[in-house]
């Protein structure tokens, strides 16, 4: 690899180093948000609610920006590629009416999903410099 290349990699990884402490930050500043989401938002036909969606997209985006923190490397990666491409948190039926049909509320909520799908461009980003 070209010491650009590996420039570019490493500012990759601290920006996503970056993301995982903001992205706690701007959980905890949902809480009450959360709460009246619970309520207006109530599961329907799905699965899952539209919080235990962010959950299992927060978990697994958090698990794989840990690993890179840590290690710098990700496990399976090209089956982790694959998930993160499919992994578009607004293709997401529960996540996309919510914020396409919230207009001006929950700004909270949907400055977390926006750092969420970032974060996931940026592991996609991160994973495919080391395939290279």
């Amino acid at each position: 690899m070209t010491k650009a290349i590996l420039n570019q990699q490493e500012l990759i990884k601290r920006n996503i180093i970056q993301l995982l402490a903001q992205l706690t930050n701007t959980y905890q500043n949902t809480r009450s948000e959360r709460q009246e989401i619970i309520v207006h938002f109530p599961p329907k036909d799905e699965e899952f609610s539209l919080l235990e969606e962010l959950e299992l997209l927060t978990v697994n985006l958090r698990g794989y920006a840990s690993q890179i923190q840590s290690t710098g490397q990700i496990v399976n990666q090209a089956q982790t590629i694959e998930q993160l491409q499919a992994m578009q948190v607004l293709n997401i039926p529960q996540i996309a009416s919510f914020y396409f049909g919230t207009n001006g509320n929950y700004e909270q909520i949907k400055s977390y999903i926006r750092t969420l799908d970032y974060l996931r461009l940026l592991l996609l980003e991160y994973l495919q410099f080391q395939s290279d």
